[in-house]
């Protein structure tokens, strides 16, 4: 099951290119997004009304859709504008549209009632546009369900093993216990590793000052659109991060996450990490992204293998042990159930025949 009245990322802006289509499976549906002459995105369902047959199987035309089986045209807003061998169109030949938004380079998609797309319900990720810092947008695709990813970025102390040579590069991460909030949007956790002997792997190379440092991490997690906002950074030790205070040298990170189900087996994951500091600098923009994704790519091959697992253990009388660190994926998952548990209500109540 997933939320449907929530915005979801489609796509980033630059899949978009003004006379091509981009086939997108979201919430188990089939899309076809496209960029008309006049620079607006929209997304149709992948699916011609008479045959069934993918529209992006066809061709675009202007700002239409021709299915190349029999031949129907579909203009931006699903309208069947043209059957071939007869004037005007057979009734019932539209397909259905879906909202979209684009904003801060991420293309935005509602999948529920269009009546309720609240353009503020969009998430912010104004970094993306900020001229005070940089980042390089990047899309991953993974083979498992996207509570499994969630889980995975709602407990960093795996990143003292999954990432010892990559994002962690440190055992206190998986020490320290984090300070886990509910939110009015979801769930926050706060990290914080006092006077580390080191940087982190991924940024070895880079540093901007020598000795001891102070290091966080600080993510919230929306679980309406699966946004993931991250404050990271690096300070020299005991020179007020924690109080508020930042260094000169302080070298200050933000990550924007974004988690769109493709259907139960399969994630799209949207993301960038952003520095506000060496602007210039765009070897280090791009050196950052890859590190990134290096780690993310380990994030990967652990969550599909522990797919694998889960899907062979279905059957058996047994459930995953629960342990400290789990708090903040468990507040997780509790909250994506309320909202799902009142969708269903709410669908349901509509759904009562009238007295």
């Amino acid at each position: 099951m997933f939320i449907q009245n929530a915005w979801y990322a489609g796509a980033w802006a630059h899949e978009l290119t003004k006379d091509g289509v981009l086939p997108r499976k979201i919430l188990s549906k089939s899309l076809l997004f496209f960029r008309t002459s006049s620079g607006e995105v929209t997304a149709l369902r992948d699916r011609c009304s008479h045959r069934f047959a993918p529209l992006s199987a066809g061709r675009r035309e202007g700002d239409c859709i021709r299915c190349m089986y029999h031949g129907l045209v579909f203009d931006k807003d699903g309208k069947c504008v043209e059957e071939p061998g007869r004037k005007g169109v057979s009734p019932n030949t539209s397909v259905p549209a879906y909202p979209t938004v684009e904003r801060h380079k991420l293309v935005w998609v509602w999948m529920g009632d269009a009546d309720k797309a609240d353009l503020d319900l969009i998430p912010d990720c104004h970094h993306h546009v900020d001229p005070s810092w940089r980042s390089i947008p990047r899309y991953a695709h993974f083979k498992a369900n996207y509570l499994l990813v969630l889980d995975n970025l709602l407990d960093f102390s795996h990143l003292s093993f999954v990432h010892e040579k990559t994002l962690g590069g440190s055992k206190s991460i998986a020490e320290i216990r984090p300070k886990v909030e509910k939110t009015e949007k979801g769930v926050q956790l706060t990290r914080w590793y006092l006077n580390e002997p080191a940087f982190a792997p991924y940024l070895r190379g880079y540093e901007r000052f020598d000795g001891a440092i102070d290091r966080w991490n600080i993510y919230h997690l929306s679980t309406l659109s699966n946004h993931f906002s991250m404050s990271a950074g690096s300070a020299p030790a005991g020179t007020g991060a924690p109080d508020g205070t930042l260094h000169p040298q302080t070298m200050q990170f933000h990550s924007h996450q974004v988690i769109t189900p493709e259907d139960e087996n399969g994630t799209h994951y949207f993301w960038t990490y952003g520095h506000n500091f060496a602007l210039d600098d765009a070897r280090f923009t791009e050196a950052l992204a890859e590190r990134i994704s290096a780690g993310f790519k380990e994030d990967r091959t652990m969550i599909e293998a522990q797919r694998a697992v889960i899907e062979e253990s279905e059957g058996e009388d047994i459930e995953m042990a629960f342990i400290l660190a789990d708090n903040g994926l468990a507040l997780g998952r509790r909250l994506i159930d309320e909202r799902l548990a009142e969708e269903s209500k709410t669908t349901a109540a509509h759904m009562e025949p009238a007295e």
